[in-house]
């Protein structure tokens, strides 16, 4: 198993409605790698998932600067699009960007990096009914589950995240 000690990541979930397997394979797969997670959201106390699973918040995300962590991942369900025109949310990538970090989307939530202005001329995935609006803001866009260019990861859906996840902690590595 790798070995991600020291490796901070932050995951960005919706307070309400983020995608179960979205937010668990890659959670779960980087804990057991022995990563340190932190769970931020717009909200206080705990996010619910769309199938009702309470997940404990860690941080809010204006408290949550990039140069602290070592990747940022953004999840996807249908609470995501709270975070399209999320001002926070948006300089978070931009700076993880700035500062090299891993960045990383999936689902719906490559268009919360297309609005900052990251995607440009990347090659991206994200759902399907979404990939127009990541094109419309300069992505490169391809019909793949998981695509990774650079230290940008975008990943297409709930099918895709245990390739997602195992992407992820590669990047890591």
């Amino acid at each position: 198993m790798p070995d991600l000690k020291g490796k901070k990541v932050l995951i960005v979930i919706a307070a309400a409605d983020f995608r179960d397997e979205e937010f668990f394979a890659p959670y779960n797969r980087l804990r057991q790698c022995g990563a340190a997670v932190t769970v931020a959201s717009s909200g206080k106390g705990k996010a619910v998932s769309v199938f009702g699973k309470m997940v404990a918040i860690d941080r809010q995300i204006a408290e949550c600067k990039a140069e602290d962590y070592d990747a940022i991942v953004f999840i996807g369900g249908p609470g995501a699009a709270e975070f399209f025109t999320n001002a926070t949310a948006h300089a978070l990538a931009r700076t993880a960007v700035e500062q090299g970090k891993v960045l990383a989307a999936i689902c719906i939530a490559p268009v919360t990096l297309a609005n900052a202005g990251v995607l440009k001329g990347k090659k991206v995935t994200g759902f399907p009914s979404f990939q127009n609006q990541l094109a419309a803001q300069g992505a490169l866009v391809v019909s793949q589950d998981v695509i990774q260019d650079g230290k940008l990861l975008t990943a297409s859906g709930p099918k895709a995240a245990r390739e997602f996840a195992a992407a992820l902690v590669k990047m890591l590595e």
